[in-house]
Protein backbone atom coordinates (compact mmCIF):
# COMPACT_ATOMS: atom_id res chain seq x y z
CA UNK A 1 0.00 0.00 0.00
CA UNK A 2 1.23 3.30 -1.44
CA UNK A 3 1.97 6.12 1.40
CA UNK A 4 -0.53 8.73 1.82
CA UNK A 5 0.74 12.07 -0.42
CA UNK A 6 1.50 14.92 1.90
CA UNK A 7 1.52 18.33 1.58
CA UNK A 8 5.18 18.46 1.69
CA UNK A 9 5.50 15.79 -1.47
CA UNK A 10 3.65 18.15 -3.70
CA UNK A 11 4.44 21.67 -2.80
CA UNK A 12 8.01 21.10 -4.11
CA UNK A 13 6.71 19.36 -7.00
CA UNK A 14 4.09 22.00 -7.87
CA UNK A 15 7.46 24.71 -6.85
CA UNK A 16 9.35 23.07 -9.64
CA UNK A 17 6.41 22.74 -12.00
CA UNK A 18 5.81 26.41 -11.52
CA UNK A 19 9.50 27.43 -12.14
CA UNK A 20 9.54 24.81 -15.11
CA UNK A 21 6.13 27.21 -16.19
CA UNK A 22 7.65 30.27 -15.50
CA UNK A 23 10.95 29.53 -17.45
CA UNK A 24 9.12 28.54 -20.50
CA UNK A 25 7.12 31.75 -20.70
CA UNK A 26 10.11 33.99 -20.66
CA UNK A 27 9.76 36.48 -23.75
CA UNK A 28 12.82 35.44 -25.05
CA UNK A 29 12.67 31.49 -25.26
CA UNK A 30 11.02 31.83 -28.48
CA UNK A 31 13.52 33.89 -30.11
CA UNK A 32 16.20 32.07 -28.78
CA UNK A 33 14.77 28.72 -29.63
CA UNK A 34 14.32 30.01 -33.29
CA UNK A 35 18.06 31.30 -33.37
CA UNK A 36 19.22 27.76 -31.63
CA UNK A 37 17.23 25.75 -35.11
CA UNK A 38 18.17 27.80 -37.50
CA UNK A 39 21.81 27.54 -36.23
CA UNK A 40 21.45 23.64 -36.35
CA UNK A 41 20.32 23.27 -39.52
CA UNK A 42 23.46 25.42 -40.82
CA UNK A 43 25.36 22.61 -39.04
CA UNK A 44 23.78 20.03 -40.67
CA UNK A 45 23.54 21.14 -43.95
CA UNK A 46 26.17 23.75 -44.50
CA UNK A 47 29.91 22.28 -44.52
CA UNK A 48 31.90 23.85 -42.04
CA UNK A 49 29.67 26.35 -40.90
CA UNK A 50 30.92 26.56 -37.53
CA UNK A 51 34.56 26.52 -38.31
CA UNK A 52 36.62 29.70 -37.91
CA UNK A 53 40.23 30.45 -38.70
CA UNK A 54 42.84 33.12 -37.80
CA UNK A 55 43.99 34.96 -41.26
CA UNK A 56 46.51 37.68 -40.57
CA UNK A 57 45.00 38.29 -36.83
CA UNK A 58 41.78 38.50 -37.82
CA UNK A 59 39.25 36.09 -36.95
CA UNK A 60 37.30 34.45 -40.07
CA UNK A 61 34.33 31.82 -40.63
CA UNK A 62 30.27 31.82 -41.70
CA UNK A 63 29.61 33.00 -38.11
CA UNK A 64 31.67 36.22 -37.89
CA UNK A 65 30.32 36.36 -41.44
CA UNK A 66 26.58 36.85 -39.90
CA UNK A 67 27.34 38.95 -37.33
CA UNK A 68 29.13 41.19 -39.17
CA UNK A 69 26.80 41.56 -41.80
CA UNK A 70 23.30 41.91 -39.23
CA UNK A 71 25.56 44.68 -37.58
CA UNK A 72 23.16 47.49 -39.87
CA UNK A 73 20.52 45.38 -39.28
CA UNK A 74 21.00 45.20 -35.76
CA UNK A 75 21.69 49.20 -35.27
CA UNK A 76 18.16 49.84 -37.17
CA UNK A 77 16.36 47.15 -35.09
CA UNK A 78 17.17 49.21 -32.21
CA UNK A 79 16.32 52.35 -33.01
CA UNK A 80 12.76 50.34 -33.87
CA UNK A 81 12.25 49.07 -31.00
CA UNK A 82 12.09 52.23 -28.99
CA UNK A 83 9.51 53.67 -31.58
CA UNK A 84 7.63 50.73 -31.68
CA UNK A 85 7.11 50.67 -27.85
CA UNK A 86 5.65 54.23 -27.96
CA UNK A 87 2.85 52.55 -30.71
CA UNK A 88 4.60 53.89 -33.83
CA UNK A 89 6.22 52.88 -37.05
CA UNK A 90 9.22 54.39 -38.98
CA UNK A 91 9.24 53.20 -42.55
CA UNK A 92 11.51 55.75 -43.49
CA UNK A 93 14.79 53.27 -41.77
CA UNK A 94 15.65 52.72 -45.89
CA UNK A 95 15.59 55.87 -47.40
CA UNK A 96 18.00 57.70 -44.18
CA UNK A 97 19.90 54.55 -44.34
CA UNK A 98 20.81 55.69 -48.17
CA UNK A 99 20.84 59.37 -47.55
CA UNK A 100 23.31 58.73 -44.92
CA UNK A 101 25.59 56.79 -46.60
CA UNK A 102 24.88 58.67 -49.79
CA UNK A 103 26.52 61.88 -47.47
CA UNK A 104 29.06 60.64 -45.84
CA UNK A 105 30.34 59.23 -49.17
CA UNK A 106 29.82 62.35 -50.97
CA UNK A 107 31.79 64.57 -48.22
CA UNK A 108 34.70 61.67 -48.23
CA UNK A 109 35.12 61.02 -51.82
CA UNK A 110 38.59 60.65 -52.21
CA UNK A 111 41.72 62.49 -54.54
CA UNK A 112 45.16 60.66 -55.17
CA UNK A 113 47.71 63.07 -54.80
CA UNK A 114 51.55 61.95 -54.40
CA UNK A 115 53.27 62.05 -50.95
CA UNK A 116 56.66 61.51 -51.32
CA UNK A 117 56.79 59.80 -54.98
CA UNK A 118 53.63 57.84 -53.99
CA UNK A 119 50.54 58.29 -54.89
CA UNK A 120 47.76 57.92 -51.93
CA UNK A 121 44.28 59.14 -51.77
CA UNK A 122 43.00 61.74 -49.28
CA UNK A 123 39.47 62.51 -47.94
CA UNK A 124 38.18 65.85 -50.07
CA UNK A 125 36.41 66.44 -46.05
CA UNK A 126 37.80 65.11 -42.87
CA UNK A 127 36.61 62.42 -41.87
CA UNK A 128 35.45 63.33 -38.61
CA UNK A 129 33.18 66.26 -40.48
CA UNK A 130 31.66 64.22 -42.99
CA UNK A 131 30.90 61.59 -40.63
CA UNK A 132 29.41 64.17 -38.23
CA UNK A 133 27.20 65.35 -41.05
CA UNK A 134 26.00 62.73 -42.00
CA UNK A 135 24.84 61.83 -38.61
CA UNK A 136 23.54 65.16 -38.88
CA UNK A 137 21.30 64.70 -41.71
CA UNK A 138 20.07 61.32 -39.59
CA UNK A 139 19.21 63.32 -37.01
CA UNK A 140 17.36 65.67 -38.87
CA UNK A 141 15.38 63.46 -40.47
CA UNK A 142 14.43 61.65 -37.17
CA UNK A 143 12.71 65.62 -36.27
CA UNK A 144 11.41 65.64 -39.41
CA UNK A 145 8.96 62.33 -38.37
CA UNK A 146 8.52 63.04 -34.61
CA UNK A 147 7.76 66.31 -35.47
CA UNK A 148 4.92 65.28 -37.89
CA UNK A 149 3.35 62.40 -35.44
CA UNK A 150 3.77 64.23 -32.12
CA UNK A 151 3.31 67.75 -33.02
CA UNK A 152 0.70 67.79 -36.15
CA UNK A 153 -0.91 64.02 -35.25
CA UNK A 154 -0.18 62.79 -38.96
CA UNK A 155 -0.52 58.58 -38.37
CA UNK A 156 3.28 56.99 -38.07
CA UNK A 157 3.34 54.68 -41.14
CA UNK A 158 1.26 58.42 -43.35
CA UNK A 159 4.51 60.60 -41.50
CA UNK A 160 7.13 58.22 -42.49
CA UNK A 161 6.03 57.30 -45.44
CA UNK A 162 6.44 60.72 -46.91
CA UNK A 163 10.42 60.65 -45.59
CA UNK A 164 10.59 57.11 -47.23
CA UNK A 165 9.98 58.62 -50.45
CA UNK A 166 11.51 61.72 -50.44
CA UNK A 167 14.01 60.62 -48.46
CA UNK A 168 15.79 58.35 -51.10
CA UNK A 169 14.58 60.72 -53.64
CA UNK A 170 16.71 63.39 -52.26
CA UNK A 171 19.84 60.80 -52.01
CA UNK A 172 19.25 60.00 -55.62
CA UNK A 173 18.94 63.30 -56.78
CA UNK A 174 22.72 63.92 -54.69
CA UNK A 175 24.63 61.47 -56.56
CA UNK A 176 22.23 61.64 -59.78
CA UNK A 177 21.13 57.97 -59.25
CA UNK A 178 24.98 57.03 -59.89
CA UNK A 179 27.28 55.07 -57.31
CA UNK A 180 29.65 57.43 -55.52
CA UNK A 181 32.85 55.42 -55.00
CA UNK A 182 34.91 56.38 -51.90
CA UNK A 183 38.72 56.08 -51.92
CA UNK A 184 39.63 56.34 -48.27
CA UNK A 185 40.91 53.82 -46.56
CA UNK A 186 40.62 54.91 -42.97
CA UNK A 187 36.98 54.86 -43.79
CA UNK A 188 36.97 51.65 -44.69
CA UNK A 189 38.05 50.43 -41.20
CA UNK A 190 34.60 51.54 -39.52
CA UNK A 191 32.62 48.52 -42.03
CA UNK A 192 35.03 46.35 -42.63
CA UNK A 193 38.14 47.03 -40.49
CA UNK A 194 38.90 44.59 -37.46
CA UNK A 195 39.47 45.12 -33.90
CA UNK A 196 40.94 42.76 -31.62
CA UNK A 197 40.18 39.80 -33.94
CA UNK A 198 36.62 40.86 -34.66
CA UNK A 199 34.65 43.48 -36.98
CA UNK A 200 35.00 46.85 -35.64
CA UNK A 201 31.25 47.15 -37.06
CA UNK A 202 30.41 44.86 -33.98
CA UNK A 203 32.10 46.90 -31.48
CA UNK A 204 29.90 49.60 -33.18
CA UNK A 205 26.91 47.67 -32.28
CA UNK A 206 27.93 46.83 -29.01
CA UNK A 207 28.56 50.36 -27.91
CA UNK A 208 25.40 51.59 -29.46
CA UNK A 209 23.38 48.74 -27.64
CA UNK A 210 25.16 49.46 -24.32
CA UNK A 211 24.40 53.21 -24.60
CA UNK A 212 20.75 52.12 -24.71
CA UNK A 213 20.28 49.82 -22.37
CA UNK A 214 21.71 52.20 -19.76
CA UNK A 215 19.34 54.86 -20.79
CA UNK A 216 16.25 52.77 -20.72
CA UNK A 217 17.07 51.04 -17.77
CA UNK A 218 18.95 53.00 -15.12
CA UNK A 219 17.02 56.26 -16.19
CA UNK A 220 13.14 56.81 -15.91
CA UNK A 221 13.02 56.83 -20.16
CA UNK A 222 12.40 53.32 -20.36
CA UNK A 223 9.12 53.31 -18.18
CA UNK A 224 8.39 56.76 -19.60
CA UNK A 225 8.52 54.89 -23.27
CA UNK A 226 6.43 51.86 -21.92
CA UNK A 227 3.86 54.56 -20.40
CA UNK A 228 3.15 56.16 -23.68
CA UNK A 229 2.97 52.77 -25.35
CA UNK A 230 0.70 51.75 -22.78
CA UNK A 231 -2.06 54.80 -22.68
CA UNK A 232 -0.55 57.72 -23.89
CA UNK A 233 -3.43 59.58 -23.20
CA UNK A 234 -3.04 58.40 -19.65
CA UNK A 235 0.62 59.21 -19.63
CA UNK A 236 -0.07 62.71 -20.82
CA UNK A 237 -2.69 63.27 -17.86
CA UNK A 238 0.11 61.92 -15.47
CA UNK A 239 2.44 64.93 -16.30
CA UNK A 240 4.68 63.21 -19.03
CA UNK A 241 5.79 65.12 -22.14
CA UNK A 242 4.44 62.70 -24.53
CA UNK A 243 5.20 64.74 -27.85
CA UNK A 244 8.94 65.20 -26.47
CA UNK A 245 9.34 61.63 -25.68
CA UNK A 246 7.83 60.72 -29.53
CA UNK A 247 10.55 63.04 -30.99
CA UNK A 248 13.25 61.80 -29.19
CA UNK A 249 12.36 57.79 -30.23
CA UNK A 250 12.36 59.19 -33.96
CA UNK A 251 15.30 60.99 -34.03
CA UNK A 252 16.77 58.19 -32.63
CA UNK A 253 15.34 55.68 -34.81
CA UNK A 254 17.08 57.22 -37.62
CA UNK A 255 20.49 57.96 -36.02
CA UNK A 256 20.51 54.42 -35.55
CA UNK A 257 19.74 54.37 -39.43
CA UNK A 258 22.59 56.59 -39.88
CA UNK A 259 25.29 54.97 -38.37
CA UNK A 260 23.91 51.61 -40.25
CA UNK A 261 24.33 53.58 -43.58
CA UNK A 262 27.28 54.79 -43.06
CA UNK A 263 28.16 51.39 -41.77
CA UNK A 264 27.27 49.92 -45.62
CA UNK A 265 28.84 52.29 -47.05
CA UNK A 266 32.16 51.97 -45.30
CA UNK A 267 31.73 48.11 -46.56
CA UNK A 268 30.79 47.90 -49.69
CA UNK A 269 32.96 51.37 -50.61
CA UNK A 270 30.07 53.65 -51.93
CA UNK A 271 27.07 55.06 -51.44
CA UNK A 272 24.14 52.94 -54.13
CA UNK A 273 21.38 55.69 -52.89
CA UNK A 274 19.29 53.53 -55.17
CA UNK A 275 19.66 50.24 -53.22
CA UNK A 276 21.26 50.84 -49.90
CA UNK A 277 19.07 50.26 -47.40
CA UNK A 278 16.26 48.67 -49.47
CA UNK A 279 13.57 47.11 -47.50
CA UNK A 280 15.70 47.35 -44.22
CA UNK A 281 12.90 48.77 -42.55
CA UNK A 282 10.56 45.71 -42.96
CA UNK A 283 13.42 43.25 -41.79
CA UNK A 284 13.97 45.91 -38.72
CA UNK A 285 10.08 45.27 -38.22
CA UNK A 286 10.46 41.74 -38.12
CA UNK A 287 13.63 41.53 -36.00
CA UNK A 288 11.89 43.86 -32.99
CA UNK A 289 8.71 42.14 -33.69
CA UNK A 290 10.44 38.36 -33.38
CA UNK A 291 12.18 39.37 -30.22
CA UNK A 292 8.93 39.79 -28.14
CA UNK A 293 8.12 43.42 -28.80
CA UNK A 294 4.32 44.14 -29.18
CA UNK A 295 3.56 45.80 -32.39
CA UNK A 296 0.88 47.07 -29.86
CA UNK A 297 3.41 49.38 -27.91
CA UNK A 298 4.38 48.88 -24.10
CA UNK A 299 6.97 46.78 -23.00
CA UNK A 300 9.89 46.09 -25.63
CA UNK A 301 13.27 43.85 -25.23
CA UNK A 302 16.25 45.19 -26.84
CA UNK A 303 17.79 42.32 -26.37
CA UNK A 304 14.97 40.49 -28.23
CA UNK A 305 15.49 42.73 -31.58
CA UNK A 306 19.19 41.77 -31.61
CA UNK A 307 18.63 38.24 -31.25
CA UNK A 308 15.76 39.00 -33.89
CA UNK A 309 18.28 40.70 -36.22
CA UNK A 310 20.56 37.74 -36.00
CA UNK A 311 17.64 35.48 -37.09
CA UNK A 312 16.66 37.05 -40.18
CA UNK A 313 20.53 37.37 -40.97
CA UNK A 314 21.29 33.62 -40.16
CA UNK A 315 17.99 32.74 -42.07
CA UNK A 316 19.05 34.69 -45.02
CA UNK A 317 22.70 33.25 -44.95
CA UNK A 318 21.05 29.48 -44.52
CA UNK A 319 18.76 30.39 -48.09
CA UNK A 320 21.69 31.42 -49.47
CA UNK A 321 24.43 28.61 -48.93
CA UNK A 322 21.41 26.14 -49.79
CA UNK A 323 21.66 27.31 -53.11
CA UNK A 324 17.87 28.23 -53.42
CA UNK A 325 17.04 31.53 -54.83
CA UNK A 326 17.13 34.61 -53.23
CA UNK A 327 13.57 35.38 -54.14
CA UNK A 328 11.98 32.32 -51.44
CA UNK A 329 14.25 34.83 -48.97
CA UNK A 330 10.85 37.05 -49.36
CA UNK A 331 8.41 34.48 -49.45
CA UNK A 332 9.63 32.99 -45.71
CA UNK A 333 10.02 36.48 -44.49
CA UNK A 334 6.33 37.34 -45.33
CA UNK A 335 5.28 33.69 -43.75
CA UNK A 336 7.20 34.44 -41.00
CA UNK A 337 5.24 38.48 -40.67
CA UNK A 338 2.15 36.27 -40.87
CA UNK A 339 3.04 34.35 -38.41
CA UNK A 340 4.20 36.72 -35.56
CA UNK A 341 1.14 39.09 -36.44
CA UNK A 342 -1.08 36.41 -35.93
CA UNK A 343 0.43 35.00 -32.70
CA UNK A 344 0.10 38.57 -31.12
CA UNK A 345 -3.89 38.72 -32.25
CA UNK A 346 -5.89 38.60 -29.23
CA UNK A 347 -8.82 37.37 -30.97
CA UNK A 348 -6.24 34.64 -32.87
CA UNK A 349 -5.39 33.93 -28.74
CA UNK A 350 -8.76 33.62 -27.85
CA UNK A 351 -9.45 30.82 -30.36
CA UNK A 352 -6.70 28.56 -29.27
CA UNK A 353 -7.86 28.89 -25.73
CA UNK A 354 -12.01 27.78 -26.89
CA UNK A 355 -10.33 25.43 -28.91
CA UNK A 356 -8.39 23.98 -25.97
Amino acid sequence: MSAPTTDATVKPAAQGAGARGAWLQHPLVRPIGALVVLLLVDAFLVPGFFHMEVKEGHLYGAVIDILNRAAPLMLAALGMTLVIATRGIDISVGAVVALAGTVSAMLIGGTMVMHNGTPEYVANTPMAVALAAALGVALLCGLWNGVLVAGIKLQPIVATLILMVAGRGLAQLLTDGQIVTVYYEPFFFLGSGYLAGLPFSLFVVAAVFIATMLLVKKTALGLFIQAVGINPVAARLAGLRTATLIIFVYVFCSACAGLAGMLITSNIKSADANNAGLLLELDAILAVTLGGTSLAGGKFSLVGSMIGALIIQTLTYTIYSLGVPPEVNMVVKSIVVFVVCISQSSEFKNILRRSA
